[in-house]
């Protein structure tokens, strides 16, 4: 008889799920192509020794439907990042400096799976650069885009209130300060880690894959690696333009309906940077990711 489960962590062809009874299993998928995800929700069956060294205890027979599904893709391949999240948390950092169209492709990506959105700006210690940086997401809280300020080697005590009630996956650049972040929040994260790494029998793979931990009885916390690119290829340029949330009202009332906002005659989106409504810099943000969504 099936068995539900909820998968916490990921390598390949082999994921660690977590049984209703809390019990954790190392299992396989059927057949070489595998679509499982942190995060998902799955159907499994018993077919292994859990005595026995490095014996699979479980096949994932099926995948229960996806309240969401955040990806990235490019012209030639897709990547899963983590399934049946509620809100992505974007850490960036006062220093080094974060990549303003990496957080824009994020807001995209999150938008198109109706996900809450939180930016962190990590790093707020080093008061210079955290003016710095403030004032490169102006834009962003100006369209209404939540900004949490903390240093996570000082106190992360403040973010823990916007964990409340959901799956949320952190996402971010490398050197941004993610894992500080998680160390903080979970202490016990390193050991969770080593006992998936033991589960799966991957050691150090394990660590550039998604993993999910349970925060309390509502609310998890799913880390994947730091990514340094975010391709959008799997969305149409009208979904691009949804995710940039402050175009909405100017959708539609250019004067061609096929407008692509970079030098045609009678844009709205181009008026409206002109008239001070848009800020310029996410309307080339916006030219770039249309221009090149891998």
């Amino acid at each position: 008889m099936p068995l539900n489960a909820q998968v916490i962590a990921a390598f390949g062809r082999q994921y660690l799920v977590r049984l209703a009874d809390g019990s954790e299993l190392a299992c396989l998928t059927r057949g070489k192509k595998s679509e499982v995800v942190c995060g998902d929700r799955v159907e499994i069956k018993l077919t292994g020794d859990a005595s026995t060294e490095n014996d699979a205890q479980g096949v994932i027979e099926r995948i229960a439907p996806r309240r969401s599904l955040l990806h990235r893709s490019d012209a030639f391949r897709e990547k899963l990042i983590a399934a049946n999240v509620t809100q992505i948390i974007v850490v960036v950092a006062a220093e080094p400096s974060f990549s303003d169209e990496l957080l824009a492709r994020c807001l995209v990506a999150a938008y198109d799976q109706k996900l809450d959105v939180l930016i962190v700006l990590n790093k707020c210690d080093l008061a210079e650069a955290a003016a710095a940086a403030r004032k490169r997401l102006i834009p962003y809280t100006t369209i209404g885009y939540r900004v949490l300020e903390l240093s996570a080697k000082q106190d992360v005590a403040q973010l823990r209130p916007f964990l409340a009630g959901h799956t949320s996956v952190l996402v971010g650049q490398s050197g941004m300060g993610k894992s500080t972040l998680i160390n903080a929040l979970l202490p016990d994260a390193q050991a969770a880690t080593r006992e998936i790494s033991a589960a799966l029998d991957s050691g150090k793979h394990t660590t550039t894959h998604a993993r999910l931990y349970r925060l309390d009885e509502t609310s998890s916390l799913i880390d994947c690696p730091g990514v340094q690119a975010f391709g959008l290829h799997h969305l149409s340029f009208g979904g691009i333009e949804q995710g940039f949330v402050e175009f909405a009202q100017y959708l539609g009332q250019c004067r061609f309906h096929d407008c692509h906002h970079t030098h045609e005659p009678g844009c709205a989106l181009r008026e409206a940077v002109a008239a001070g409504k848009i800020n310029a810099r996410r309307l080339d943000l916006f030219q770039q990711i249309a221009a090149n969504k891998a």
